[in-house]
């Protein structure tokens, strides 16, 4: 079985951030000591990065499911929690990071690149932090935040200046193994490569990398045989090598027909029609590959090809094909853009962007609030507490929520909802909960949510007529 793997989903899990808490300062002979709850501590991120050492992504084929630690709760005597631990999952040069659709979200190329795949959850604020003016001490404090979950797909794309092709026992191999210092397998029957083999190679004063691609045949790029695996290490090379075998032992083949499989194939997969060509007649040591690699010379030639004839087993012709590579490599690092270093880009809000929009959802018959804040603010309210529900109520009115609602045609008892379809919450909008804290009551307590819910009472009533409707149906029995 092959140790590489170029392919792999993984499941990434942040950090929850930790609950703040909602302390009060006890301390003999001071009974007001005011709150003293500790915020809570920052959810762990999951972080990729490249490091050179790592070759295959053979460890998350094994382990795919990674999750980094959660926030520490705070604590009493103005203690925050400990944050969580960052995650750093390290990847080989030339990751390309995509989300389930495939979509590109991070193409990770050099050491020390990075991309945080799982944001970490923000802690929530102890009632220390709450406290204000008017709510002197809070007997609540926020939930953390949790942690971004997703799936995502890493592909390893190889970063190599050169990439051999060609049919399975072609010789790539051997050629790999005479121009560097790279030790593949090598045998006499197909499908001998089952992983690509890198090799560095100097040319002068040229240094380039060449990469050993598994044999390709036709239909690779539908998914037969191993080249639908493979072809993606060939999307970063500077240059395409065509080995072709001279000396095939099988009758219905020929260097011409594998030459113009492979570029089938190729363009099948797309992307490399701008790649220059170089072709490589592979085994002319045997006097038969001689004599027809000289036969067939003029043919590629005249297609525009530039013929290098070499064995692998002499190590004849190996200089002028080593140099000749260095010559296009070197052109094609000269083409490309000067990279400038990483600019950090700060794209602030405008001040008078309220970052939620509200919507009439008939469905549902609900109004649906939709926006960063108001979602976060949800997350971290703690429902079993009244206080902190008429928090939430308070901070939604000041970011304008209520106005928002009103102007939809929103009118008392009509059903709010906030957040996704698929995780929301949903209640009765009250107008008079704009009222503010002067209404508090106790610690925890809050008097505006006292008040009778009509809404709620209309809609239990709903389900109370639809349990009965299929009550009497089941119980109906016409035989």
């Amino acid at each position: 079985m092959t140790t590489f793997v170029d392919r792999v989903e993984l499941h990434v899990a942040a950090g929850n951030g930790g609950h703040g808490c909602a302390s009060v300062h006890r301390e003999k002979f001071k009974p007001l000591g005011g709150p003293d709850g500790g915020n809570g501590g920052r959810g762990g991120d999951v972080i990729l990065t490249v490091e050179q050492s790592v070759t295959t992504l053979l460890e998350y084929h094994h382990s795919p499911h990674r999750k980094a630690t959660n926030g520490q709760p705070g604590a009493g005597d103005n203690r925050s929690g400990k944050d969580g631990q960052d995650l750093v999952l390290t990847v080989p040069d030339g990751t390309v990071v995509l989300d389930k659709k495939g979509n590109v979200l991070a193409d990770l190329v050099g050491q020390g690149t990075t991309f945080i795949a799982g944001q970490g959850g923000r802690g929530g604020l102890g009632n220390a932090a709450l406290a204000s003016a008017r709510r002197k001490a809070p007997g609540f404090a926020l939930l953390g935040e949790p942690g971004e979950a997703r799936d995502i797909v890493l592909e390893l794309k190889t970063v190599a200046d050169v990439a051999l092709v060609g049919y399975p026992s072609a010789g790539k191999s051997s050629l790999i193994s005479v121009l560097s210092a790279a030790k593949p397998k090598i045998a006499d029957y197909p499908f001998t490569t089952l992983v690509p083999n890198l090799g560095v190679v100097t040319a002068g004063s040229t240094v380039y990398t060449i990469a050993d691609v598994p044999g390709l045949i036709p239909g690779a790029s539908q998914g037969r045989g191993l080249g639908l695996e493979f072809l993606r290490h060939v999307e970063r090379c500077s240059v395409l090598v065509h080995v072709l075998d001279t000396a095939t032992l099988e009758s219905d083949r020929d260097p011409v027909s594998d030459l113009d499989i492979i570029e089938e194939e190729l363009k099948q997969y797309g992307g490399l029609e701008d790649r220059p060509r170089i072709v490589v007649l592979n085994k002319i040591d045997i006097p038969d590959g001689k004599d027809l690699a000289d036969m067939i010379r003029g043919d590629l030639e005249g297609r525009g090809y530039q013929v290098f004839e070499v064995s692998a087993v002499a190590r004849t012709g190996l200089k002028e094909l080593s140099f000749a590579l260095a010559d296009i490599v070197a052109k094609a690092r000269a083409a490309k853009p000067k990279e400038e270093a990483t600019r950090i880009v700060i794209r602030p809000k405008a001040v008078d962007d309220a970052g939620f929009t509200v919507t009439y959802d008939e469905h549902e018959d609900v109004y649906r609030v939709r926006g960063e804040k108001p979602e976060r603010w949800v997350r971290q309210t703690d429902f079993n507490n009244d206080e902190a529900v008429g928090y939430l109520a308070d901070r939604l009115n000041r970011l304008g929520v209520e106005d928002e609602l009103s102007k939809a045609g929103a009118r008392a008892g009509d059903g709010v909802a906030i957040g996704s379809e698929e995780n929301a919450v949903v209640f009765d909008w009250e107008p008079t909960m704009m009222a503010g804290a002067e209404m508090l009551g106790r610690r925890g307590e809050d008097h505006r949510l006292e008040a009778p819910r009509p809404a709620a009472q209309r809609r239990k009533d709903r389900e109370a007529e639809r349990d009965d409707a299929q009550r009497e149906y089941d119980e109906f029995d016409p035989f």
